[in-house]
């Protein structure tokens, strides 16, 4: 059956084979430290390293896709007009009062577990200049505000912006061979903070003002992050939304229609290690991106982010490849579940 397969799924195999057995043999202490697993780490680093220019595609998807690991490169985006052009007065002019999504909370935190919900915010379409106005605090309103749509919202709600930024990164695209699913950009309060997740996707941040404050976790952490907390009555989080009232407070709406979310209630910036004592046996990095930098964050990496005030980011999100690391991410969320359901 084996040579059936041929030798790369064999290889594939065995490694896999003998991660389980190590993982197996452990799997009783498996929330406790041990050389097998900093040994089989796929992707862990006791900092985020700096690259001072840009690197070939093939070196880039040697050194850095393949072994799932994040760099920062420095003057990444020195080229484009975004980086001289975007003030606040200039996206006030070019955009003007075009209506934008634009996520409001009472605290900041969109997406994320709150009282035992996973709470989405209220999606307000509003014209740009008036959410420019809160951002330069020229007027108040209740709740945080952040342009922050995930759905390659540059391209979709603000094509006139395009031409000061890039498509794609062409050596990225290069590298992985595809181009990218989505072309983002960010823009919000520094109130406004993105609650510890992960994505299926291989990430190029880039900063165009301001700063953008990352925590980071590799995945092979994931035995110590409380992916959910209400494990012994459901595995998933109810959806509901922010809503706000017609006095300015925030209501939390059940989102009957939509499907149950797995989410992470710990905030790592304070965690509560009574709750989730595990949570310090992580070890995570943190790194801040400035103007004209690009974090390279893997795929499958967990990460919080805080931002400045007024701080404007364009992201591009490329498919990661479901191969040995995805594997390997899978079989430690299995086994982390398991052992979570046996305690």
């Amino acid at each position: 059956m084996w040579l059936a397969l041929g030798q790369d799924a064999l290889s594939g195999a065995l490694w896999l084979s003998m991660l389980l057995l190590l993982l197996l043999a452990s799997s009783s202490d498996l929330h406790k430290p041990s050389r097998e697993r900093r040994l089989l780490e796929l992707s862990f680093t006791d900092s985020v390293p700096y690259l001072d220019s840009l690197p070939s595609p093939l070196e880039f998807y040697r050194e850095w896709v393949c072994p799932n690991k994040p760099c920062i490169i420095r003057n990444a985006v020195n080229h484009w007009p975004a980086l001289k052009k975007w003030t606040l007065a200039y996206l006030r002019e070019i955009m003007n009062s075009k209506l934008v999504s634009v996520a409001v909370t009472p605290n900041g935190y969109a997406d994320a577990v709150y009282q035992d919900w996973f709470v989405m915010p209220e999606e307000r379409h509003m014209p740009f200049s008036a959410f420019l106005d809160i951002v330069e605090k020229k007027v108040t309103s209740p709740g945080v505000f952040y342009v922050q749509k995930q759905c390659s919202n540059l391209t979709e709600e603000f094509p006139e912006l395009m031409g000061d930024v890039e498509p794609e990164i062409p050596w990225m695209s290069e590298a992985v061979g595809k181009k990218p699913d989505a072309v983002n950009f960010w823009l919000g309060e520094s109130a406004a903070v993105t609650s510890l997740h992960k994505d299926h996707y291989e990430n190029l941040y880039c900063v165009i003002s301001g700063e953008k404050h990352f925590l980071l976790h590799p995945p092979s952490d994931r035995p110590f992050i409380p992916y959910v907390f209400m494990l012994h009555i459901s595995e998933l989080y109810p959806s509901a939304t922010y809503h706000i009232a017609e006095n300015g407070s925030f209501e939390v709406v059940d989102d009957k229609a939509a499907e149950k979310v797995p989410w992470i209630p710990l905030d790592p910036l304070n965690p509560d290690l009574e709750r989730f004592p595990e949570y310090a046996q992580a070890k995570p990095l943190r790194c801040t991106v400035k103007s004209g930098e690009m974090l390279y964050l893997p795929s499958l990496w967990f990460h919080h982010v805080q931002q400045s005030h007024g701080c404007i980011a364009v992201n591009y999100w490329y498919d990661m490849e479901y191969d040995l690391k995805y594997s390997y991410y899978q079989l430690l969320d299995s086994l982390t579940k398991a052992i979570a359901r046996k305690s």
